[in-house]
């Protein structure tokens, strides 16, 4: 079954906020999950596998302790969606000598935090990390890898740096393929914002069939 990218986006910011993001890094991974399935990659699965992975942790342990050097978390591993955020936000300052961040969780959900800064820096990024070349200008991405090294559940080095030409280009997609399994743990999570039903909920849901005026 295939899914709008709407629907991709709306569907990972209500299942983000169900693992403990608060809503603005909800909104972020939402973003995030739709430019890797516009790109044709599996943004769904790896968003997936990163909220089985962090749930319950404390998510500033999951992010870079400083902004100079090497990123690190003090967990000892780096969520990639604040680790994205920070990539984005800061890409003016390791623009020259580019940026090396240590156990980030899912890399691939970082490739497009990474074309958010090449947009600000009006010049390619590449990212890489084991089996994995990736370049992209923030409107087209190229990408060299192996199946292992996409799925990967931590890179224990990654490199950004600026990069050349952007070659080949992968082929945008306006819909999303997920796996049935990814989807339907995407709406678990979900299920967490909703409020629970009460007994005044449920009596005015009931409508008129409660009623005494019969």
């Amino acid at each position: 079954m295939t899914y709008a990218l709407t629907e991709v986006e709306t569907a990972v910011r209500k299942a983000a906020r169900g693992a403990g993001y608060h809503w603005g890094m909800a909104d972020d991974a939402a973003r995030a999950t739709r430019w890797l399935c516009a790109a044709g990659l599996d943004g769904v699965g790896a968003v997936a596998a990163l909220l089985s992975r962090v749930d319950g942790q404390d998510r500033a342990a999951l992010a870079p302790a400083t902004l100079g050097g090497d990123w690190r978390g003090l967990s000892g591993a780096l969520c990639p969606i604040a680790a994205g955020t920070a990539l984005s936000d800061s890409a003016p300052f390791w623009a020259d000598d580019g940026k090396r961040m240590a156990g980030v969780i899912l890399p691939l959900l970082l490739l497009p935090f990474a074309a958010s800064a090449a947009r600000r820096l009006g010049t390619p990024v590449c990212v890489e990390w084991d089996g994995v070349r990736a370049v992209t200008s923030g409107h087209s991405t190229g990408l060299v890898s192996d199946d292992r090294a996409m799925t990967m559940a931590t890179a224990g080095e990654l490199r950004v740096h600026i990069s050349g030409a952007v070659e080949p280009p992968l082929p945008t997609k306006a819909r999303a393929a997920p796996s049935q399994a990814d989807w339907a743990l995407l709406n678990r999570f979900a299920q967490r914002t909703y409020a629970p039903e009460t007994e005044e909920s449920r009596l005015k849901g009931a409508g008129a069939g409660l009623s005494d005026n019969d």
